[in-house]
């Protein structure tokens, strides 16, 4: 599930924005207290909603399993007009489990050249015996499976540099396909079924059927719903 958030006194371009104090805070209560419009000025005011890590409290309290928070990095992220405030150029990314027990094909991420040269040149006592934290029994372990090709690279990290891509239609919320390519493999097989139940422009759609997966999609906006049949056709 990717969610962004947004700032308290942010419209969003809605005319009639709620208030973010009182009992429909969104900070104070659950998520069936949702506003009906992004906050407006009050107590919140310039704050962060936290509305990501709100959804995923809910979440959790409603026995779904988290199993990681993804950092989407984006190198080319969108600037920013504000002067009090960092830049921020990233998502949250919640990888959810119904139950302990699921399919999940590990996504192996190549080792970088300084690891494999430090496999070839060996380690030292003073550094390469403690290198991230590693004996120099247990890396000599994993030099061996590197040098004889057994293994050959790392569990993928969590935090995921992908940059943003144009699209022509008329769609605001469209993610890269680069994106979603690593959660596809790694939560369905060959020929299994994906859903995406916020099916937008068919992005999901898309790279399911490039990765010769099947797909659901579920889209409440019937020109959103058009778009993503005839670009999915078109591929």
């Amino acid at each position: 599930m990717n969610l962004g958030d947004t700032y308290g006194g942010s419209c969003m371009g809605i005319s009639s924005a709620g208030h973010s104090k009182g009992k429909n805070s969104i900070l104070l209560n659950d998520l069936s207290y949702l506003p009906k419009a992004a906050p407006s000025k009050g107590k919140h005011d310039k704050s962060l909603m936290l509305i990501p890590f709100k959804f995923a409290v809910a979440m959790v309290n409603r026995g779904w399993i988290l199993r990681n928070v993804i950092i989407w990095q984006k190198p080319n992220c969108t600037p920013t007009s504000a002067k009090d405030r960092f830049t921020v150029d990233f998502e949250y990314f919640f990888f959810f489990s119904k139950k302990r027990k699921y399919y999940f094909e590990q996504q192996i991420e190549p080792f970088k050249e300084s690891t494999i040269k430090r496999c070839k040149t060996g380690c030292n006592e003073n550094k390469g015996s403690h290198y991230q934290g590693l004996s120099k029994e247990n890396f000599e372990k994993i030099q061996q499976k590197v040098l004889t090709g057994k293994l050959t690279g790392k569990n993928k990290r969590a935090v995921w540099n992908i940059s943003t891509t144009n699209f022509s239609g008329a769609h605001f919320a469209v993610y890269p396909p680069k994106l979603i390519e690593t959660p596809i493999k790694a939560g369905c097989p060959e020929n299994g079924i994906v859903l995406d139940p916020f099916m937008g422009s068919g992005t999901t759609g898309l790279v399911a059927k490039k990765l010769n997966r099947n797909w659901l999609g579920i889209e409440l906006n019937p020109e959103y719903a058009k778009m993503a049949e005839e670009r999915i056709n078109a591929a």
